[in-house]
């Protein structure tokens, strides 16, 4: 009989979280460095260095690689001869470890959890409560695992009841291209199929836990369904030319999981879970000896990237730029902003909107102004700013015409493709929309100088603040006319594979 420790779950729950919020698996940089070797697309290509670069100084720096830190999932296999020496519920320890960890003072992870979602979306503060699952195994052990999901990534989960003679192929290569690029591509697919509904779901999550291996699966061949969904999966989906960032590419999965059930002869549910550039989980034992610890990984393990600047780059000074500035920029064009930007994601949009409606004044001036789509981790040590990657910018669609239309404002800065709603707003209004690399939050953060709040402080992280910026790396995602690279990118590239000609 072994006995665990309230104490030695909490430590190891909030050892594991650090962990997981500055070191990738070397699994995953492995997979995308082969893959940025290969990439053919320079836009592509510079996204998968940036996330590369991003990585590595986050193992330097111990912060957080995504502004977005996550929702808490962990899943526990309880042998049956354990016994607890606690005073708290198991849940309870789980949700201490979540809280110490969120909170730690050496690097605070951004809270982005709300209670009563669909009222008062109040943050809890500590990024309680964890989504936690329990599996009662014969033995002696508790094996934990433990992830955190970004929602952008989440955001684009799928599910579908199937006919049982539908294909799980097709439906698959119908969804992947609907999901957009608001999953950080290049990522990995976790499939579940079987089971009920909610088995499906559970089935995809828990595949994102296994290692990158489909090179080796490649190697041996398949010896079971599941095995020749995921070679064929891998294959057709990297031939949809999405690519990374949805740019368009040669690669948009590093691997593709399934994981199958028994299930009713009438069904075959079937769910796709994405998941991003910020893959983050990990795996430890209680056996009674004390809390478990992370072994980090060696430095030399992260390849040396160093990015080049292209021909179509050009600095921009956001303190004077013009219309006729805006409207010369094209499509893919890369560039590297100076000077003050505004932030503002849902909260804050909704907000101005409301505002806008009563015939009220903005608490800030937008003309001639851009925003970006950021909800930033606070600083610590001599930080201005923790890291501030892009937020989803669709989300933002439903607020565009109105931001564009009733306040002067010239431009906007997210992370991947913008709906026709809003691509219509931009085309009507001749303003534009720029992309940040969705995954490099750490290295954006770099380019920000100085950072305060200037309006709805009690938004928190959605606050609205200014940024001072230098040279923060941007690509023209949307121009004044209206064309989008989301758009015409995975075109381009999807012909090229077929053609054979990269």
């Amino acid at each position: 009989m072994t006995t665990i420790r309230q104490d030695d779950l909490i430590d190891s729950v909030a050892d594991a979280l650090q962990f997981i919020s500055y070191y990738h698996p070397q699994d995953f940089i492995q997979a995308l460095n082969q893959a940025y070797e290969k990439e053919a697309n320079p836009a592509a290509k510079d996204a998968m260095a940036q996330i590369l670069i991003n990585s590595r100084m986050c193992a330097q720096g111990h912060r957080p690689i995504c502004q977005d830190t996550g929702i808490v999932t962990v899943k526990l296999k309880v042998g049956m001869n354990v016994q607890w020496d606690a005073e708290m519920s198991v849940t309870d320890m789980v949700n201490e470890g979540v809280r110490r960890a969120y909170n730690h003072p050496d690097n605070v992870l951004r809270a982005s959890i709300l209670a009563d979602p669909d009222g008062a979306r109040k943050n809890t503060g500590d990024n309680t409560p964890a989504v936690i699952h329990y599996e009662i195994v014969p033995g002696d052990t508790v094996d934990v695992y433990v992830a955190a999901k970004g929602g952008g990534s989440e955001a684009k989960s799928k599910f579908a009841m199937l006919n049982p003679s539908d294909s799980v192929v097709d439906w698959v290569l119908d969804m992947v291209p609907k999901m957009g690029a608001g999953w950080c591509p290049p990522g990995m697919l976790g499939i579940g199929v079987g089971g009920t509904a909610e088995k499906a779901m559970l089935l995809a999550k828990e595949s994102l836990l296994d290692p990158i291996d489909i090179q080796d699966l490649q190697e041996r061949g398949a010896s079971n369904r599941a095995e020749e969904l995921r070679l064929e999966l891998f294959d057709k989906v990297n031939k949809l030319g999405i690519g990374a960032q949805g740019l368009g590419g040669l690669t948009t999965v590093l691997d593709v999981k399934v994981k199958d059930f028994p299930t009713h002869a009438a069904n075959k549910a079937v769910a796709i879970i994405p998941n991003c550039a910020a893959t983050r989980h990990t795996h430890f034992t209680l056996d009674g000896s004390g809390a478990a610890r992370q072994t980090p990984p060696k430095l030399e393990d992260w390849p040396e990237i160093t990015r080049e600047a292209g021909g179509n780059t050009r600095r921009v000074n956001l303190n004077e730029v013009t219309a006729e500035d805006v409207q010369s920029w094209q499509p893919g064009d890369t560039l590297l902003l100076n000077g003050k930007m505004l932030t503002g994601r849902d909260a804050a949009h909704k907000k101005m909107v409301d505002i806008l409606a009563k015939g009220e004044k903005l608490p800030v001036d937008l003309t001639g102004r851009f925003i970006y789509y950021v909800g930033p981790v606070d600083p610590v040590r001599e930080e201005v700013v923790g890291p501030a990657g892009p937020t989803t910018a669709t989300r933002m669609d439903k607020f565009t015409r109105t931001m564009l239309e009733e306040t002067g404002l010239q431009g906007m800065i997210g992370k991947a493709e913008r709906g026709p709603m809003a691509i219509d707003a931009i085309r009507d209004n001749k303003a534009v929309y720029l992309m940040a690399v969705g995954g490099a939050a750490y290295l954006v953060a770099q380019a920000i100088k100085n950072s305060k709040v200037i309006a709805f402080p009690e938004l928190g992280m959605e606050a609205i603040y200014e940024f001072d910026v230098e040279d923060m790396p941007v690509t023209v995602a949307v121009d004044s006319s209206g064309e989008s690279v989301h758009n015409t990118g995975p075109v381009i590239w999807k012909a090229k594979i077929e053609e054979g000609t990269v």
